[in-house]
């Protein structure tokens, strides 16, 4: 039918998952942080005082609130007390520079800043901000818990919100260009929420506990709302500094079921000493995203925890939500069943397409760009059209990566965009030859980059790390790598690093591994001719 206008496009404020929870169980434990164990009734009764500070303070709907801070209480009560009062949560990643903090402050029009007391300086570089509030005793801003402890008891004038308006400006990582703030709205991530808990976590209770392990700026922090959906305790780690034994047990104490991680940091809990000192059988969902986890970390991942892993495939503009690999499709051997290297199938109510440079559908196997529609789709980049004209075709959101779809239609991935790279005339996909390279027991992390070559157009260079107590020379790995890709895949150069680099969110990037390259002068350069 057509010409129908909505009646009514009003949707629940995010803030009332906790109003929610407050109600099916007010004295059960929601925030847990060092020493502080915070029920519902008092976080609900905490993010009210926040929002009626904001808003005495002039604080109005759709203004932008930019928040720097390492994970803390604080942190997490403002997440909803932006969202509570109609106003946009704008996090950076704490471990971004003060330089780059301005800029986000800049790109996103943000009018209040609330700061960690332990950066001074990106609060100093945020200039021309009406309203600074500090996570602290510091005295260049207004004291966040003064501000709280002066209006606990009081409630916010209420501010309905509707599908479309925003709640959340998620930057991306920036490993190409500065970074972009995907506009996130209420009706979208209302949808995602419910999607993580239908195909990451279904079957969750009130009896669940989950452990914060990464920054709650960006994946860690949806993945506590939608803890917070169902009533479940949210365990904070003490400091900003990821120390294995004490995630063990922190798992062991709370008996965590669910927890959210990159597969850098779960390959770096599996393979600690201390997982073996520490009770982990209350682990039920450890979800892993934002990079591919190798087949090799799997499989160890799998024997340690047994089959408890979920891998989610997606960006920040998609809020995670384009395919799923459930914890049942996680295999520890190999077998006829097991799909390799796959990252899954698309999310319920996710359509994913892979699409050729005319923006038509590839064939099975047939290389080409991940795009996806549906309603976990962000609503664009903020003020950037020209970022939005070149992200969407045809209402397909564009995703950079490359990948293909088997016959059953599950999704590999072969890289970004910009990692692939020609030598010789053929495509060289890193994924590929990096799976095969970790299939070596002395290696535990690797990543190929092409480098420009005056003869063949591009080059591999292999850049490795062993696991402690191994050793592999370079030239034993060329000639194991040798006996498994095609020649014409066959990396150049493999060098050894003791660890490669990784960005704020734990990932390795391509793009800091050719840096470091360049830095250490490893990049041969051509001889230059009379």
């Amino acid at each position: 039918m057509s010409g129908i206008i909505p009646a009514s496009t009003r949707v629940m404020n995010l803030a009332h998952f906790v109003t929610q929870a407050k109600t099916r169980g007010p004295d059960d434990i929601a925030l847990v942080w060092r020493e502080t164990e915070m029920t519902w009734a008092e976080l609900d009764a905490r993010i009210d005082a926040m929002a009626v500070a904001l808003q005495d303070l002039g604080v109005v709907k759709g203004d932008r609130i930019l928040l720097q801070s390492q994970n803390c209480t604080q942190m997490f009560e403002a997440m909803f007390a932006c969202f509570r009062i109609g106003a946009v949560y704008v996090p950076t990643n704490f471990r971004q520079t003060a330089e780059e903090v301005a800029y986000q402050a800049q790109a996103s029009g943000a009018n209040t800043f609330i700061c960690n007391e332990s950066f001074p300086d990106h609060a100093a570089a945020v200039g021309g901000i009406q309203r600074k509030i500090v996570i602290g005793t510091a005295d260049w801003g207004l004291s966040y818990d003064a501000l709280v402890a002066a209006n606990l008891g009081r409630k916010p004038v209420e501010v309905p919100v509707d599908r479309d308006d925003p709640c959340w400006f998620f930057f991306t990582s920036g490993t190409t260009g500065k970074p972009k703030a995907s506009v996130l709205t209420h009706g979208q991530m209302a949808f995602v929420i419910t999607n993580h808990l239908c195909d990451l976590m279904p079957g969750l209770t009130r009896a669940d506990a989950s452990l914060v392990v990464a920054p709650l700026s960006h994946g860690a922090g949806v993945h506590q709302v939608t803890q917070v959906a169902r009533g479940i305790k949210t365990v904070l780690l003490p400091s900003d500094r990821f120390e294995v034994d004490v995630a063990w047990g922190l798992i062991e104490k709370w008996k965590v079921s669910t927890m959210f991680t990159v597969p850098t940091i779960l390959k770096m809990m599996v393979e600690h000493e201390s997982v073996a000192r520490f009770d982990h059988s209350s682990l039920r969902y450890v979800i892993y995203a934002g990079a591919p986890m190798f087949r090799e970390d799997q499989k160890r991942a799998l024997a340690v925890l047994g089959p408890v892993i979920v891998q989610y495939y997606g960006l920040g503009e998609v809020t995670g939500a384009i395919t799923v690999l459930p914890t049942y499709l996680h295999h520890a051997a190999d077998g006829p069943e097991v799909k390799i290297a796959t990252c899954g199938f698309d999310r319920t109510g996710i359509q994913v397409q892979v699409q050729r440079a005319d923006g038509t559908a590839c064939e099975p196997y047939e290389t080409g760009e991940v795009c996806a529609i549906g309603p976990a789709v962000f609503a664009g980049y903020y003020n950037n059209p020209e970022a939005n004209a070149k992200s969407f075709r045809n209402g397909w959101f564009r995703t950079g990566d490359l990948g293909h779809v088997d016959n059953d239609g599950f999704l590999y991935l072969t890289g970004r965009e910009s990692d692939m790279y020609i030598s010789g005339g053929s495509n060289v996909y890193p994924r590929e030859i990096e799976e095969k390279i970790l299939q070596h027991e002395a290696v535990s992390e690797v990543a190929v980059l092409g480098i420009p070559d005056p003869f063949w157009g591009e080059v591999g260079y292999a850049v490795y790390a062993v696991n402690a107590g191994h050793s592999v020379t370079e030239d034993e790995l060329a000639a194991f790598t040798a006996a498994k890709v095609a020649r014409y895949k066959q990396p150049k150069r493999f060098i050894q690093w003791e660890a490669l680099p990784k960005s704020a969110y734990g990932k390795i990037t391509k793009k800091m591994v050719r840096d470091e390259l360049e830095a250490r002068g490893q990049i041969e350069q051509p001889e230059k001719t009379a």
